[in-house]
């Protein structure tokens, strides 16, 4: 299986509108984060979506991607689902609706933003999505088990998806004890880092995902979610504990 990191930004992205610092001006495109997603490539080449925001459209014409089998919501936030109108030229070429896997929280909210989508008379050019509504469980769909991850996101709770020995995590201040034994000696983890420094009450910053690195022993960790606040992507990998490396758009990784 392969993983694709569509963005690597936070909800703003980087650069900011209107910010002058040395991340958001540098022209290193490691330095430049769309809202975070990841794409993930079955060993039957079938297309996990995990998150559709703002970026959504340009992520998949950037990486040439032409289809979504399923897509994986983690939360509601509007940089996770405010992109899925844009699924609507895979819709009309499939003839099929997006089936959106998410909790039963999020499928409400997803209804609320895109009424048009869900109508009993559906207008021609409306996208259409199957909701699936899914608890804190194993399911398997496309032939791939996938197992969420119940993470605390200020005062929400937010699903991170695990594959095979990999665990993709964002948007989490907070892990339980339950939890973080699914994410024990994984080959890679995955997890948000929003700034090196100031707690923040709804984000990782970088001494908590250390932390969580040496507790959880994965072989990898990959940072993500990352904010200007994080610095320049070559000086501050170089910097990180071994093992521990940033995520950057385009970045391609086996499992």
């Amino acid at each position: 299986m392969k993983l694709k990191f569509l963005g690597t930004g936070t909800s703003q992205g980087v650069p900011v509108i209107g910010c002058t610092c040395e991340v958001c001006t540098s022209e290193n495109p490691k330095d430049k984060r769309l809202r975070s997603s990841v794409m993930i490539t079955t060993e039957e080449n079938r297309k996990i979506l995990i998150d559709c925001g703002p970026d959504f459209r340009q992520q998949m014409l950037v990486n040439h991607e032409h289809t979504v089998d399923i897509t994986l919501i983690t939360h509601e936030h509007n940089d996770h689902v405010i992109g899925l109108d844009d699924m609507r030229p895979l819709i009309f070429k499939s003839g099929k609706d997006v089936p959106l896997y998410c909790y039963s929280r999020v499928a409400g909210e997803i209804k609320n933003r895109f009424p048009y989508a869900f109508a009993d008379v559906r207008y021609p050019g409306a996208p259409a999505f199957e909701l699936h509504e899914i608890e804190n469980k194993p399911f398997t769909v496309l032939d791939t088990e996938i197992t969420p991850v119940e993470v605390i996101h200020y005062k929400i709770t937010v699903f991170g998806y695990k594959f095979k020995n990999l665990a993709y995590i964002t948007d989490a201040g907070f892990i339980s004890e339950t939890e973080k034994e699914k994410l024990k000696n994984l080959d890679v983890l995955i997890l948000n880092c929003i700034r090196k420094f100031d707690p923040h009450p709804a984000h990782f910053i970088l001494p908590d995902v250390i932390k969580l690195f040496e507790e959880l022993q994965p072989k990898k960790l990959f940072l993500t979610h990352i904010s200007h606040h994080l610095g320049l992507h070559d000086i501050e990998d170089k910097q990180l504990p071994a093992g521990i490396h940033l995520a950057y758009d385009g970045l391609e990784l086996n499992f």
